[in-house]
């Protein structure tokens, strides 16, 4: 009780619009008035304070953007905004989305941030204290034919969603993934893939779950909308026709990536949604979707695009951030200023006089690749710890390059050194979801923040560069060979 008394002081102190400037810490919590007014939201406030001692305390009475100035000053890394489940929503996710990029001056993203809620406090506090230790991805349970090579995962099965009736199973100490055609059948003789799925969710008890083909708030299709999942009272259940099955769980964390699929990231400002029930009875301790309808998709498969193509390199919230700043410089480049303006999302977020608005919004016709990154730039929601360590498990053939980064006064340089079978194709991505996404750029997330970094005079590279990552265009690295980056830092 003391300690709930000490923080609801503070956060008074911090709504009273106090002077002092924060202490700097690389981790800050933002936390609004249904969290801050209740003791138990309290206690998950303090939860989280314990798994990043001296993180920043910011709070806002009537709207998240009353936190811009706290978060420009206290100059976070990472951001944490607790919230009762009624506070988040659409608006609010693309409110947050937008903030990001707005403590300093450059149309980058400034910190990576992720939205811890849940059914209740008790819920909310699973998800703080599931990610206190790293997690490594060894298995998964997917509908996307994209993954179904399996080669980061121990174990893996799958409902194909291009494919009717394929299925597929990786079991552990296999090298290789089954297809096979599902014997499940329904009464009218399609292919039973709701009962494919729950089968293989509690067979396999995956680490990682990714899915795409339809969705809203309130469900979850199958491949070719052949059975349901749904949510009540805070639970995910299987929609059959002989009536409701509820998924079977092991309380183990997991990860959950619905890239393809509409609306289930949104919230919708109720405890009775999709995302609340993986974040729930699912133990989604990470999870990450749209808040719209989506079509584009360069947003969700470039996220998983960059996790997928560097396994074990970046934990999942700098994968989904550096594809991030890769749109924005891209978007950046194609429309000048055009970073700063609000997609015009209507009520239903996918509308043709949506597009319409947004030529007007830009000052001219935008193709289709214009309007799609436009589309997708504020529409993805982060659900988790974001400094939480959760990563692919590296593949050694795929290591076939290793950066080294030298600091010193004023410079940072970092070395790039080729192995003799290293592949450009595969650090592009190789070909992964190419018509979203494209080929990707090297990259780079720093373990620390650069003070004010640019390219030192002479280096020729077409760089994305701010305090917190690198990108490199069109790098023509080759084989066995070493390349150097050289960075200005400070005045």
């Amino acid at each position: 009780m003391k300690r709930i008394l000490l923080l609801l002081l503070a956060a008074c102190a911090c709504a009273c619009g106090t002077t002092s400037a924060p202490a700097p810490s690389d981790y800050a919590i933002v936390a609004g008035p249904g969290t801050i007014d209740d003791p138990q939201w309290v206690r998950v406030i303090n939860v989280l304070s314990e798994s990043h001692p001296g993180a920043e305390i910011i709070t806002y009475r009537d709207s998240v953007g009353e936190a811009l100035a706290a978060l420009r000053l206290a100059k976070p890394r990472y951001v944490a905004f607790v919230e009762r489940p009624e506070q988040v929503g659409r608006d609010y996710i693309i409110a947050l989305n937008r903030m990001s990029r707005a403590v300093d001056d450059d149309i980058y993203a400034d910190y990576l941030w992720g939205v811890i809620t849940g059914y209740d406090a008790d819920a909310a506090c699973r998800m703080v204290l599931d990610a206190r230790t790293p997690l490594e991805i060894r298995s998964a349970v997917s509908t996307l034919r994209e993954v179904s090579g399996a080669k980061w995962f121990d174990s893996f099965a799958y409902v194909d969603d291009r494919d009717k009736g394929i299925c597929g199973e990786k079991r552990p100490g296999e090298d290789s993934v089954r297809h096979y055609q599902t014997p499940h059948r329904l009464p009218d003789g399609r292919p039973d893939l709701l009962r494919d799925f729950c089968d293989y969710y509690a067979a396999y008890d995956p680490d990682l779950i990714t899915t795409a083909s339809h969705a809203t708030e309130r469900n979850l299709e199958m491949p070719y909308s052949v059975g349901n999942l749904r949510c009540a009272d805070g639970a995910l259940y299987a929609d059959f026709p002989e009536g409701r099955e509820a998924l079977r769980e092991s309380g183990k964390r997991r990860v959950f990536l619905p890239i393809g699929n509409c609306l289930i990231g949104n919230v919708n400002n109720t405890r009775e949604s999709m995302a609340v029930a993986w974040m729930n009875s699912a133990h989604a301790a990470a999870m990450v979707g749209y808040v719209v309808p989506t079509w584009y998709g360069r947003s969700g498969w470039g996220g998983l695009k960059y996790w997928l193509t560097s396994p074990g390199r970046y934990t999942l919230a700098e994968a989904f951030f550096l594809n991030q700043q890769d749109l924005l410089y891209q978007l950046e480049g194609w429309c000048p200023g055009l970073g700063d303006k609000a997609f015009p999302f209507g009520p239903k977020g996918f509308a043709e006089e949506d597009f319409e608005r947004a030529n007007e919004v830009a000052g001219r016709e935008l193709n289709i690749d214009e309007t799609g990154f436009f589309f997708d730039r504020d529409v993805l929601a982060f659900y988790g710890d974001p400094a939480w360590e959760v990563r692919l498990r590296e593949l050694p053939a795929e290591q076939d390059y290793t950066v080294t980064v030298h600091n010193e006064p004023g410079r940072c340089t970092l070395t790039i050194e080729t192995a003799p079978e290293f592949s450009a194709e595969r650090m592009a991505g190789d070909r992964f979801k190419e018509e979203h996404v494209g080929k990707l750029p090297f990259s780079w997330f720093f373990a620390e923040r650069l003070d004010r970094p640019r390219l030192a005079e002479g280096e020729p590279w077409q760089a994305a560069l701010d305090e917190n990552f690198l990108l490199i265009y069109e790098p023509g690295f080759e084989p066995g060979k070493t390349y150097t980056i050289r960075i200005d830092t400070g005045e």
